[in-house]
């Protein structure tokens, strides 16, 4: 779709990144500073626990891993709303279409780290990541995809003594 508005093939490949790189920004600041917010009121709890409490209570748990499909979808509509107003015309279909992509690699990624049994090194390493954070330190590692913005933000969890 951003070709038919005139994109070069190059410059859609970069916006796609773009917003797969915006993405994992949404990804770090939602698990930051909304799935880890501190509340003390009842309703604040139970909201909490409904949208990421429950999460950490069973992280192993496979039907709370990922948000679900329909909920997504309608989320979509404010999102490419939101995208139309920060980038020019022709742009807007690669970014949010990177954006779509990132948030799919994400909850892919996510399931994978709590029931995947990586072979590989890196995908080794992110699942001792992800589960560190969920069984040692609540209080950093906030990426599942990766550690970049941990990196940038110094939320990297503590090195082992």
């Amino acid at each position: 779709m951003a070709m038919q508005r005139g994109l070069p093939p190059s410059m859609t490949a970069f916006l796609t990144l773009i917003g797969i790189l915006v993405w994992t920004l949404m990804e770090y600041s939602l698990h930051r500073f909304l799935f880890h917010i501190k509340t003390s009121s009842y309703w604040g709890n139970t909201l909490h626990y409904l949208l990421h409490g429950c999460h950490h209570k069973h992280p192993m748990d496979g039907y709370r891993l990922v948000f679900p499909p329909a909920a997504t979808a309608i989320l979509c509509i404010p999102f490419w709303s939101l995208v139309k107003l920060v980038v020019p015309y022709t742009a807007v279909p690669a970014v949010f279409g990177g954006g779509l992509l990132g948030y799919v690699m994400y909850d892919c990624t996510h399931y994978y780290l709590h029931h995947g049994r990586p072979s590989q090194k890196v995908a080794h390493n992110l699942k001792k990541y992800h589960l560190n954070h969920h069984f040692r330190n609540q209080t950093s590692g906030f990426g599942i995809t990766s550690s970049l913005w941990d990196r940038v933000f110094g939320t990297l969890p503590p090195k082992k003594v």
